[in-house]
């Protein structure tokens, strides 16, 4: 059987980091990809590309679109405070101030791209029910509708060259599943970074909703959660 390439969304974080490992487990060649969009946790994009060194991406590509310009999120504002301490609830589904305006359709849509240079057909992204309750550019419906976008946008697609695939692996497992499942293919955790407001040395604050999540996922598999907090 001859391996597929496949393009992986790689934001440097435990998701992401999971959907590459599985990507690699599943038999494709991925192309590893990061976008530098004006986010508040730039530290996220140095972790990217440790993962994608570790877990043996083809080749990582770092693209820059500035997504400040458009603003309406406390990841891209610096006059919208992250939201900390408090207990966020994944089934609540109120959307936070930490959804950046369009950044999926953005992101899948430069991935698409990439895939399309490459000869790839399948896109590998980390979304997971933590994401698609909060987060509407996460959800199943919208992940089905960007690959039957993508078939249509594309030359590839409509010279019927392939299908395209949007693959979301981790789309119904909680951040613990997620965890024990990288754990058990080799993802080294203490190079992601879950955090919407670390420090200028990339420590994460302990304190936002990314960093409850992540604390909560290491204690409910059980395993220790190797990052590095702020005092």
């Amino acid at each position: 059987m001859i391996a597929r390439s496949a393009v992986v969304l790689l934001s440097g974080g435990i998701d992401s980091a999971t959907a590459l490992a599985v990507a690699r487990h599943q038999g494709y060649l991925p192309y590893t990809l990061s976008v530098d969009y004006g986010q508040r946790h730039q530290a996220e994009l140095r972790c990217a590309e440790r993962v994608a060194a570790s877990l043996g991406s083809i080749r990582h590509t770092v693209i820059q679109v500035d997504l400040r310009a458009i603003g309406g999120s406390a990841l891209t504002s610096s006059t919208i405070e992250v939201p900390k301490n408090r207990n966020p609830d994944p089934e609540h589904g109120d959307i936070p101030v930490t959804y950046v305006p369009a950044r999926n359709t953005i992101l899948l849509s430069l991935a698409l791209g990439l895939a399309e240079t490459v000869g790839a057909f399948d896109i590998f992204l980390g979304a997971n029910i933590y994401d698609y309750s909060g987060y509407p550019d996460c959800r199943p419906q919208f992940i089905e509708a960007f690959a039957h976008l993508a078939q249509l946008a594309t030359k590839a697609g409509v010279e019927n060259q392939g299908q395209y695939a949007v693959h979301a692996p981790l789309v119904n497992m909680t951040k613990a599943e997620i965890i024990r499942l990288g754990t058990s293919l080799g993802v080294d955790y203490s190079m992601t970074l879950s955090c919407y407001d670390p420090d200028s040395e990339g420590r994460a604050c302990g304190q936002c909703d990314a960093c409850f999540f992540r604390q909560k996922g290491f204690a409910d598999a059980g395993l220790p959660d190797p990052t590095v907090y702020q005092d």
